[in-house]
């Protein structure tokens, strides 16, 4: 009870600030400038989402319901997935990069299109190397590094000159924080 009771104290005191200091303005705009020239380099469209903390209803589903939090986590990668439109880009190969800081959460979803190409082991491991490096104080590089991988992902399967979207760029470059 002492550990649930402290987990929904971590998600209530956390707050948007705290997305905010964890990606001051400097990093944003480099975050943004990296995303922005990756997506010169392929077809498909990276989000980055940074939450501090969950909203109550899904911390009311772990507490009362039971369930798990790494499924409570995933769940609201995916929604962040369906509110921030990733899955609505011409190919289907948006990714999204979410941080959850209450719970040292990472998740990365992506859109079928790169899916089928990219096995859920190759994307657990991106999100066990960023966490590694999150944990080292390495939280810039370790952003950078797994953008850079999802990149050379996209640019294997969806490569600029063979994915013209009409219009160009299909979703925000700048990273949201929350």
């Amino acid at each position: 009870m002492f550990k649930q009771l402290q987990r929904l104290l971590r998600h209530g005191w956390l707050d948007a600030s705290d997305a905010h200091r964890a990606v001051p303005p400097e990093l944003l705009a480099r975050l943004t400038g990296q995303v922005a020239a990756s997506e010169r380099r392929h077809g498909g469209q990276i989000r980055i989402c940074v939450e501090a903390g969950l909203p109550m209803s899904y911390l009311w589903r772990h507490l009362r319901q039971r369930v798990p939090m790494p499924q409570i986590v995933r769940e609201r990668a995916l929604m962040m997935f369906s509110k921030l439109r990733v899955w609505d880009t011409e190919r289907n190969n948006g990714v999204l990069i979410y941080l959850l800081l209450a719970e040292h959460a990472i998740e990365i979803v992506a859109d079928r299109g790169l899916n089928r190409h990219v096995s859920p082991a190759e994307w657990q491991a991106m999100a066990r190397a960023m966490g590694a490096a999150f944990r080292a104080g390495h939280f810039e590089e370790g952003l950078s590094q797994t953008l850079e991988q999802v990149s050379t992902l996209l640019v294997a399967h969806f490569p600029a000159d063979a994915a013209a979207v009409p219009g160009g760029n299909e979703l925000p470059d700048q990273p949201v924080l929350g």
